[in-house]
């Protein structure tokens, strides 16, 4: 059983994983600002799946929604510009998506599970990418 090496730094799939994940930071961030913004309108617009250890403020998690997806938002866009800063702040923001979105599994449960796997895959295009090596 032969293994296939792992993709190169310089290869097309690491390259263009790391516009794709500067472009899904961008897309979340404007994702989360907009789901921060119904959170803080009205508290009713989320209902909660079932119980759950964790329970959370809605108003509380759509200020903080909306901090962070602004945030995140800027990030991608420093991606796409190919900024030094960008690549750690990338991977620190798809971090700190993992652990909010597993806190928001009641509310969100598929999209919360969707935006853990796209987290995942922007965590791993920004650490294997070597822009020198490009």
């Amino acid at each position: 059983m032969s293994q296939q090496p792992a993709p190169s730094a310089n290869s097309g799939w690491v390259t263009g994983g790391v516009v794709f994940a500067g472009v899904l930071l961008l897309v979340n961030g404007v994702l989360a600002v907009l789901q921060g913004i119904s959170a803080i309108a009205e508290d009713d617009v989320y209902e909660r799946v079932g119980d759950y250890i964790y329970k959370i403020n809605l108003t509380g998690w759509g200020w903080l929604l909306l901090i962070l997806g602004i945030v995140a938002a800027l990030v991608g866009g420093g991606i796409l510009k190919g900024a030094a800063w960008g690549r750690a702040a990338g991977i620190l923001f798809a971090s700190i998506s993992i652990v909010l979105q597993f806190l928001f599994l009641p509310y969100a449960p598929v999209w919360a599970v969707v935006a853990i796997a796209l987290d995942v895959f922007v965590i791993w295009a920004l650490a294997v990418y070597r822009p020198s090596a490009a």
